[in-house]
């Protein structure tokens, strides 16, 4: 297996990501998003505008790396990733795999599964587009993005999480989930690692929608890494506040696990489809959810709280790092 990130415009080593995020959207869109386009079309070039300037603004705060977690039914597009790193110099991670069933694109493989091997055809599809690339444009996947539904791991969603544990087997190329509402992390870890995937090259994702420690312990006895990649969305979608999110990993890292916890927003960019307008009150709630957060008030808060600026440097970049495969 290669000790190489696939980034979208090219290889680089994992010593040589810098500070990292490891869960954002520079464009994303629920699925039925491309049945509305007649009134309201895809503006590429607004959404390069708004790419490049989070890149900057990162860039900014000393970020090095970001992982893009779209996957391909939520309006992945690979091309303008590329375009964003090469204007700026930002190194971009795009990802291979599906959402969740309940907000995902279910029909298309429960189709392919009633007419055969569906499980073969996505390990395939994995492999296509890490190891030769994405469609025709010569951008390979580093990363394999999974996702579970609330209370559950559905059949079909298992598909998925086999077919990628399969190919995070012969790649390296690391596994990061999306948990809903803080229920299965433990239960992704044990599937993804029953089935022989490396758990050092696991990331399960959304960790603080859950502020039971007894979750976050049970999650970490697989050998995982564990993300608190929601910062900023607060009291929405099963988000806690951000104090709750500080408590929890202020506490893990005082139990000795700051080498297994990541930091991100899962911050949306530019979404695809109509505009998004949040009713008031939410909007107030989201207001602090946007890419340079964890830079402007979470990490000075973590500090206040004792955490050392070192731990925090090793959070966000040897942490990161060693997910893809640093030594």
């Amino acid at each position: 297996m290669s000790r190489t990130v696939n980034t979208v415009t090219g290889p680089v080593r994992p010593e040589d990501l810098g500070k990292t995020l490891v869960h954002e959207h520079f464009v994303f869109g629920y699925p039925g998003f491309h049945g509305d386009l007649t009134v309201a079309p895809y503006d590429r070039q607004r959404a390069l505008e708004v790419g490049l300037d989070v890149a900057r603004r990162v860039m900014a705060c000393g970020v090095r790396t970001v992982v893009d977690a779209t996957p391909s039914d939520c309006g992945r597009d690979p091309e303008l990733l590329r375009e964003i790193s090469e204007r700026t110099g930002l190194q971009i991670i795009c990802s291979t795999g599906y959402y969740y069933e309940g907000e995902g694109a279910p029909a298309y493989f429960k189709f392919r599964r009633a007419l055969g091997d569906a499980e073969e055809e996505i390990y395939e599809m994995f492999m296509r587009e890490i190891t030769e690339g994405i469609g025709g444009t010569g951008i390979r996947a580093g990363v394999i993005k999974l996702a579970s539904s609330k209370g559950v791991i559905t059949e079909y969603e298992q598909m998925f999480f086999r077919a990628a544990a399969r190919a995070q087997r012969e790649t390296g190329v690391p596994i990061i989930t999306h948990t809903q509402e803080g229920t299965m992390g433990p239960e992704q870890a044990a599937l993804l690692v029953g089935e022989g995937a490396d758990p050092r090259r696991i990331m399960i994702g959304h960790m603080d929608g859950n502020t039971d420690i007894a979750y976050h312990l049970a999650t970490l006895a697989h050998g995982v890494f564990i993300a608190f990649d929601r910062y900023g969305i607060q009291r929405f979608v099963g988000m806690p506040s951000d104090e709750a999110r500080n408590a929890l990993v202020t506490g893990l890292i005082a139990l000795g696990y700051a080498d297994r916890i990541m930091l991100s927003h899962d911050s949306v960019n530019f979404w695809l489809g109509r505009p998004v307008r949040w009713p008031p009150e939410l909007a107030d709630l989201l207001a602090a959810w946007h890419p340079t957060h964890l830079f402007d008030d979470v990490v000075p808060a973590l500090v206040a709280a004792g955490v050392r600026l070192e731990v925090l440097d090793g959070i966000f970049t040897r942490n990161p790092a060693r997910l893809f495969g640093a030594e």
